[in-house]
């Protein structure tokens, strides 16, 4: 019989440094082990979930970032005022600031992350590089320091050879870095990236390293604690990007064999013990097609993606980020790490997928459905029906994971959770998701982090209907009246009619297929594109008192919505494009 689990003591009362979604997620392991959370919050979160979610809530600011969830002097005074033994910084935010950890160690109160001097170490990219190199950790080929200027910059890249990527010392989150394949794009490049990294992180220091074109972005899981045990807990394959930011991650990954995993394990391990890392912290590497892979920097804290590599080891990395600060020792052996199943990540944003692989939508979600009725699903999210979507926080919505035993049933899952997800009052990515997963080049793993620039080179457009798929949503929409046939052939369309429900769970042809039913009647989602019929009203329009009613000429996919209601527009104002 399996030994009831129990939690040893830790800390009585933790506050979360962060929001949304992630402040959510600390809570959830928190509330499992017995713990008293705190949740901080700006003026406009005052009512987000993560504040219901919390024991307590302090709000720290106002809206904007810089003086609410980066506000050191107000996160301390919350910290005192409810007597927190711990900090949880999340990600983002202050989760990679040594000031904030020297100023919480300066209190006695306990940082759940590294030390400073890993934090400093590894958030350095040149100082990370020398760290990496002197542990035997493979790395890009590069200058190791910091660049004076752009004439400097060009005889650098003449060394290494192009291309090259000019880069900012201090740098993440795509931010000052710009490739170069010549001496003109290098001068170029020097002078934007350094503008860049001075606003972005108030240091315009740049390095110049080899270019490695069309790789893989493969990262490591490491888990350490503070007796100098370390573990690597398998790999997440994190190839399918924009602008440097991840979409779509999986765990494990397809390209990798057991020796190459090793070998990266045990080098993210050895760069881990030469910082005497302690906590969850994620090594992120390049793989070219051969299979040589390269050191890319150290995340020293919880990844956004954490999620699926829970699921295929079965560890809660927040409950063990949380045993390592209070200074117990690793429970696990590197044996005992196993590779169950497989799972998939989508990263759902409040984005217009249409426009740059996603501009952020703002807005409140007027309606919104989890697809957490389906088995092997797990959505992370911080939202709510009635939620804001506002200008100043990042536009996620949630990381939706789905799992199973073999890839394919984890992608069927995935498939099938996006077409049960509703999400309306905001534009968001779900088509361009639905459209990735089922991409020959992704189902079969042929993907570097030039996937969606290199399938997509126009830019996403939405999902092309086949024949067949065009008959089967004409003849679902006109069996909510009468059977038809379509095109000379007979459709079967069967299920429970429920006009009240914002999904519609069918059978077409012996095929399971969901539709999401919009709130006018005959507006459909169905694989992710969205359709009007001729003269169907789109929009109206409020002129001198009056309601101009704006239909569609045709039946016709919506490319695109410009505008949302109480919008003040004007004459040659594009409102909404049909295709």
């Amino acid at each position: 019989r399996p030994v009831p689990f129990s939690f040893p003591q830790t800390f009585d009362k933790i506050l979360i440094a962060n929001r949304g979604e992630i402040a959510c997620r600390v809570i959830k392991t928190c509330k499992k082990m017995g713990i008293k959370t705190v949740a901080v919050h700006s003026d406009v979160d005052s009512s987000a979930v993560h504040v219901k979610m919390a024991d307590e809530a302090v709000c720290v600011g106002p809206a904007p970032t810089n003086k609410s969830y980066l506000n050191m002097d107000a996160i301390m005074n919350a910290i005192k005022q409810t007597g927190a033994q711990a900090v949880h910084p999340g990600y983002g935010f202050l989760s990679e600031n040594k000031q904030f950890a020297k100023r919480l160690a300066a209190e006695g109160v306990s940082f759940i992350g590294p030390d400073t001097h890993a934090i400093q170490a590894m958030g350095d990219k040149i100082e990370s590089k020398l760290i990496a190199k002197a542990a035997k950790v493979n790395t890009i080929p590069g200058f190791d320091g910091v660049v004076k200027d752009a004439e400097e910059a060009v005889k650098i890249a003449g060394e290494i050879g192009y291309p090259v990527m000019i880069k900012a010392s201090a740098g993440g989150g795509g931010k000052g870095m710009r490739i170069a394949w010549n001496d003109e794009e290098t001068r170029e490049g020097f002078r934007f990236s350094s503008q860049e990294a001075a606003s972005s992180f108030g240091d315009d220091r740049l390095l110049i390293e080899k270019f490695i074109d069309n790789p893989r972005h493969i990262e490591i899981q490491v888990l350490a604690d503070k007796h100098g045990n370390a573990l690597w807990l398998n790999e997440r394959e994190c190839s399918i990007q924009r602008r440097n930011q991840k979409v779509v991650e999986e765990a494990p990954s397809t390209f990798l064999d057991p020796d190459t995993r090793r070998a990266m394990g045990e080098q993210a391990v050895s760069l881990a013990k030469a910082v005497k890392y302690s906590s969850a912290g994620t090594v992120e590497f390049l793989v070219d097609s051969k299979k040589n892979f390269y050191f890319l920097e150290m995340n020293t804290r919880l990844q956004v993606e954490h999620p699926i590599t829970e699921c295929i080891t079965g560890l809660d990395l927040v409950q063990q980020m949380i045993r390592i600060a209070m200074g117990y020792k690793l429970q696990h052996k590197q044996s005992d790490i196993p590779i169950n199943g497989w799972a998939i990540e989508s990263r759902v944003y409040a984005e217009d997928p249409y426009k740059s692989f996603g501009l952020p939508s703002i807005g409140r979600l007027s309606q919104y459905q989890e697809p957490l009725d389906l088995r092997n699903v797990r959505v992370d999210s911080g939202i709510e029906e009635g939620s804001d979507i506002s200008i100043y926080y990042d536009p996620m919505i949630s990381k939706l994971v789905t799992y199973g035993k073999t890839r394919e049933e984890a992608l069927k899952k995935m498939e099938e959770a996006l077409d049960n997800y509703v999400i309306r009052g905001v534009t968001h990515n779900i088509p361009l998701l639905r459209e990735i997963i089922v991409h020959p080049r992704f189902v079969s793993g042929d993907i570097s982090t030039k996937f969606l620039p290199e399938v997509y080179p126009d830019g996403f457009k939405g999902h092309m209907l086949t024949a067949g798929e065009r008959r089967e949503l004409l003849a679902t929409a006109a069996a909510l009246y009468v059977a038809v046939e379509i095109d000379g052939e007979k459709v079967e369309v069967s299920g429970e009619w429920n006009l009240a429900s914002a999904l519609l769970p069918l059978t077409i042809n012996g095929k399971h297929r969901t539709l999401q039913v919009y709130k006018h009647a005959y507006v459909y989602s169905f694989i992710g594109v969205l359709k009007v019929a001729e003269g169907q009203e789109i929009c109206v329009i409020e002129a001198m008192k009056m309601q101009n009613s704006m239909t569609a000429a045709k039946a016709a996919k919506v490319k695109s919505v410009h505008c949302k209601a109480g919008d003040t527009v004007g004459e040659g104002d594009l409102l909404v494009e049909l295709e």
